[in-house]
């Protein structure tokens, strides 16, 4: 099959902790107002974190029955919310589509683990001897990565490519990437692709604290999430889940459907460096970035924005700045650069889809998403990150990176659709 079928962004959808639906999101991101708050899923009283950026007055019953609730995970029920809300959006109905060609691809970075320790609890409370009979008949495929892609499949009828990637922070930009390959190839007309993550329970923050990766800024949540400033100190963890609606050029012409942009380049690379740490010399991310401009025949000079991985961890966001550096050389101070991860928080699995909307948003409105908190300048990290204020101005080339644990790193570039 020919890769050059053109590939566009028909429908988008999120539940983020600045708003379950996109015109709260995207006023959040632009205007600075952080979903940073101390934690209540639990007490986190003596966790070295206290705080998070949690999915607020989330209401399942708008998209799945009590039944049907009780038998799916947090994350399940937040990516089928997404992918709902980006079908709805997009002004796809059944009667539109061919369900055969058309697919789901949507991933999570770690998966059902509110399900994991509610059965586990379960059987420790049990006793070995009543606790394998107390665990629910639902316990796997609650907690199964591929059931996001699964359940919606399922509930919106579609029949086409149905996978779900698994790669950390990059989990939904891969998913989107792989979508996008899947259209160009002629495998599918429309691929849902994105996103989900809710692991904010006992288990997933306290690794994360353990591994000294969360901020400590207990004091100021809304100040906490700083990518790239010199007091930056670690992420901090969100939840909530994008989806994207990905069809085929001539589909979505056909049918009239509103284009927010055009997907033009996608690219992945492995650092093959460390378990969490990203190669020093950005090697992995300059790689990965150079290869979506080569994916997308174009050129440094080209892109006028950049929505870094920027998680606002010490060396995250020094590499990140690194890379950029090597692939745009002397232009790398003058493409605009953010981080909407200070507004968000780490999505994790969910937070590549969640800024190739921002970026979709962007190109749409003409106007650049701040990285807020930005007080006190970096040396190492000297370029220009749209401080504290939106930008108004010409967007028609955008890039967005995720990097991964693994070393795991995927970059999407989208266009403005010129027709």
């Amino acid at each position: 099959m020919p890769n050059d079928r053109r590939v566009v962004l028909t429908g988008v959808g999120a539940i983020t902790p600045v708003g379950n639906n996109i015109p709260e999101f995207w006023d959040a991101v632009v205007n600075g107002k952080s979903g940073a708050d101390r934690l209540t899923a639990f007490d986190p009283t003596y966790f070295s974190s206290k705080i998070a950026a949690e999915v607020k007055n989330f209401d399942e019953t708008k998209y799945m029955n009590v039944k049907q609730a009780r038998r799916l995970d947090k994350f399940v029920k937040f990516a089928l919310a997404a992918a709902k809300d980006a079908y709805a959006d997009s002004g796809l109905a059944p009667e539109k589509i061919v369900p055969e060609r058309t697919g789901v691809y949507i991933g999570s970075g770690i998966g059902g683990l509110n399900t994991v320790e509610s059965e586990h609890r379960k059987y420790l409370e049990a006793g070995p001897e009543k606790g394998p009979h107390k665990m629910s008949p639902f316990l796997i495929p609650m907690l199964i990565v591929n059931m996001a892609s699964g359940i919606v499949s399922i509930e919106l009828g579609l029949k086409g490519p149905n996978s779900a990637a698994v790669t950390a922070c990059a989990t939904a930009t891969h998913c989107i990437g792989d979508a996008f390959r899947i259209i160009q190839r002629g495998n599918a007309e429309i691929m849902l692709a994105g996103g989900s993550e809710a692991a904010i329970t006992p288990m997933g923050f306290g690794g994360f604290c353990a591994l000294t990766a969360l901020t400590s800024r207990n004091d100021d949540p809304k100040k906490a999430s700083r990518p790239f400033d010199r007091e930056r100190d670690g992420f901090l963890m969100g939840e909530g889940a994008s989806v994207v609606v990905l069809e085929e050029l001539e589909h979505a012409k056909k049918r009239g459907a509103h284009i927010y942009c055009e997907i033009i380049g996608y690219g992945m690379s492995g650092d093959g460096f460390h378990m969490t740490a990203p190669d020093p010399e950005g090697n992995g991310g300059a790689r990965c970035m150079m290869a979506a401009l080569k994916d997308a025949n174009l050129n440094p000079e080209d892109v006028d924005y950049i929505n870094a991985h920027g998680t606002s961890t010490p060396l995250n966001d020094k590499v990140e700045t690194l890379s950029i550096k090597t692939v745009f050389k002397d232009r790398a101070k003058k493409v605009a650069i953010s981080s909407t991860k200070g507004v968000t928080g780490h999505m994790l699995g969910a937070t590549g889809g969640v800024e190739i909307i921002a970026c979709a948003k962007a190109i749409e409105d003409q106007v650049l998403p701040p990285t807020i908190n930005y007080e006190f300048p970096d040396p190492e990290c000297d370029l220009d990150y749209i401080p504290n204020c939106a930008r108004k101005t010409k967007v028609e080339v955008v890039a967005s990176n995720s990097l991964g644990f693994g070393g795991h790193n995927g970059t999407l570039i989208a266009r403005k659709f010129r027709g």
